[in-house]
């Protein structure tokens, strides 16, 4: 059994740092090598020198940043080997959003697994989660508590159904609103789904790079008002925000968070992230000897393995 290296993986300025392989993972700041775990604006920044990531990363990244986004991308299919420095890496499916991987490094005998943000829940528009065995596990912690519990997102969906009305929905632009249209499709067939024009482009990168079966059509404001039935309306936030007093639409924002659920008419809880039980049950998989966490508060998590596994907070 080897030797777990505290200093594994640190946090730096720029992001979380490897000394042994001499690479970060999801850097916010420029750097010589990125290892970029997804797409999402507070993992993939731009200007990096060198990243590596799946190919549905690298292309959402090259569509918003440009030549801005790197001056090198090294795209790796999942279970594919490669090294940087002394470190052997690999990535796995996460389930968070179409490419968004894992990352499975091994050095000196000892396998680290960084999850990034990561998702249990049944997903038709991405990769399903995968799971190894690790001697670390280096989780996310967004909602490591135990009073956090994701409400099956079929049920959650399914409350359009009902409204007799236009809804208009609050989505994070990519990954998240995506997923909502293949949910309302599949459990609400007879709502047209309409999509703001900042949402569009990543639609159509999605049908690009052949996740099958999105219905949907550009927002048309002509159309909505000489439509027949009641349908719903994907916005991002900031236009979700400018249409508070929007008074053809019940307005609804998918997220796991409460506080987003605020001043709606009504709430959509939909994450793509693991809640407390997700967590418990993925640890449980990967059978690590000690939890390192980010992205959140890993307290709770230090308080149920007291004695059992050591816990500790990195970021």
């Amino acid at each position: 059994m080897g030797v777990i290296l505290p200093d594994f993986l640190v946090q730096r300025a720029e992001g979380y740092y490897c000394k042994y392989g001499d690479f970060f993972i999801d850097p916010m700041l420029p750097v010589h090598r990125a290892v970029v775990t997804h797409a999402h604006a507070d993992h993939a920044s731009r200007d990096q020198d060198t990243v590596y990531c799946t190919a549905p990363t690298a292309r959402f990244m090259q569509y918003r940043y440009r030549r801005q986004a790197a001056r090198n991308f090294v795209e790796l299919l999942f279970h594919q080997p490669f090294s940087i420095g002394g470190v052997t890496l690999r990535f796995i499916p996460a389930g968070h959003m179409l490419g968004s991987a894992q990352v499975v490094m091994v050095h000196q005998g000892v396998t680290y697994l960084f999850t990034g943000d990561y998702k249990r829940q049944v997903d038709d528009t991405c990769e399903p989660l995968e799971t190894v065995e690790a001697d670390v596990l280096i989780t996310e912690s967004t909602f490591a508590n135990p009073q956090v519990s994701h409400p099956d997102p079929v049920a959650e969906i399914s409350k359009i159904k009902d409204i007799p009305h236009h809804v208009m929905i609050g989505t994070y632009a990519l990954g998240k609103a995506q997923r909502l249209t293949a949910l309302l499709n599949a459990y609400c067939p007879d709502r047209r789904v309409w999509v703001h024009h900042g949402i569009l482009p990543f639609h159509r990168l999605y049908d690009e790079m052949g996740v099958p079966n999105l219905r949907y059509e550009p927002y048309d404001r002509r159309v909505l008002k000489n439509s027949a039935g009641h349908h719903v309306y994907l916005v991002p936030p900031i236009a979700f925000n400018s249409y508070y007093r929007a008074i053809p639409f019940v307005r609804m924002f998918a997220s796991g968070w409460e506080r987003l659920q605020r001043r709606n008419d009504l709430s959509l809880y939909i994450s793509d992230h693991v809640d407390w039980n997700d967590i418990l049950q993925y640890i449980a998989a990967v059978r690590p000897r000690e939890i390192w966490t980010v992205h959140g508060d890993g307290r709770y998590l230090a308080s149920h393995f007291a004695g059992s596994i050591a816990v500790k907070a990195i970021g």
